[in-house]
């Protein structure tokens, strides 16, 4: 196991060094120039555009900035953006709040979405399979800005209304999440609704993946066996069946992991949300390229540390596979 783990992270090192050269390139050969807009309603003099080129390295080939940028990662160091702060810095007072909010939508993905897929799986063909099938579509056809926005209308606006007027007490879910430096109990209750807007999509898919899987295996040879030799349903199921089903959809739940750690920029724009996607859409909109290359870089580190952690688990779920 020690010798596949060095392994594979030796496998990262080309990866995440092709990654961070095409995401620079891309970034920095877009057209546009970042100084502009700097300078207020004027236009930004000739001395300071050559010392923000001389500051920042634009003035030198791509290929000099890029290498001029990798030493700085390799010691560590994201950059300075384009308003002197630290990306680094920058990241890491964003990243908690962005952390909290993928744990608190993987918990409603795996909660909810497998429990829908046993249900569906177990009764397959009948009303709990049919009523899993049409709202799992359901979930998949509508975009997650609109998911987003009917939301925040019917639970943070019309919720409050009609538990006012029914209860005498306006209850509801926050529209916006609260504006807090530190993780603590306000911040999370306000994450609480963006949270599920962002597993909402995920929940179909882990859903229908646990369905598929829980039925193809129901057919095999060892469930049948098992029956045979009198197990009840609960462990033919939960046990045996269950156990090799969870291997496409781990691999699926890893993969959402480090997308969800990364920020979802439609969800924390709507929400209103300071986190990594909210920070990566800024950047993109002030042509922040420093900015832009450093979230990436740590979004493809973090992807990339999901996938092997999702390599691991597959041992323990499933002990034909081997690590040798």
């Amino acid at each position: 196991m020690a010798s596949y783990i060095v392994r594979r992270l030796l496998q990262m090192l080309p990866v995440l060094l092709g990654t961070t050269f095409l995401i620079y390139v891309m970034v920095f050969a877009l057209p546009g120039e970042p100084w502009q807009g700097r300078c207020g309603e004027r236009a930004c003099s000739p001395a300071y555009i050559a010392a923000f080129k001389e500051e920042y390295n634009l003035d030198q080939p791509l290929l000099v900035q890029y290498g001029m940028y990798l030493l700085k990662l390799v010691q560590g160091d994201l950059g300075t953006n384009y308003y002197s702060k630290s990306v680094a810095d920058e990241l890491l007072l964003r990243w908690p709040t962005t952390a909290l909010l993928a744990v608190m939508a993987l918990i409603f993905e795996i909660v909810i979405g497998i429990s829908a897929g046993i249900l569906a799986g177990i009764r397959k063909g009948k009303l709990a399979d049919n009523l899993v099938t049409i709202s799992t579509l359901l979930l998949i056809s509508i975009p997650s800005f609109v998911i987003g926005s009917l939301a925040q209308l019917v639970f943070g606006i019309r919720l409050p209304d009609l538990t006012q007027r029914l209860f005498g007490v306006s209850w509801g879910f926050p529209v916006t999440a609260a504006n807090s430096p530190t993780l603590n109990l306000e911040l999370a209750w306000s994450l609480v609704l963006p949270a599920m807007v962002l597993a909402s999509l995920q929940v179909a898919y882990i859903a229908r993946l646990t369905r598929t899987s829980l039925v193809e295996n129901l057919r095999s040879d060892y469930v049948r066996t098992a029956k045979a030799k009198g197990l009840g349903p609960g462990r033919t199921v939960g046990v045996h069946t269950l156990r090799n089903s969870m291997v496409p959809v781990i691999t699926q739940i890893g993969i959402d992991l480090g997308l969800l750690m990364g920020g979802a920029i439609v969800t924390e724009r709507i929400f209103n949300i300071n986190g990594i996607g909210f920070f990566l859409f800024r950047s993109i909109n002030q042509q922040d390229g420093v900015s832009v290359v450093g979230a990436v870089v740590c979004l493809t580190l973090i992807f990339l540390l999901m996938n092997l952690i999702v390599d691991i688990l597959y041992g323990f779920l499933d002990p034909r596979i081997s690590h040798d």
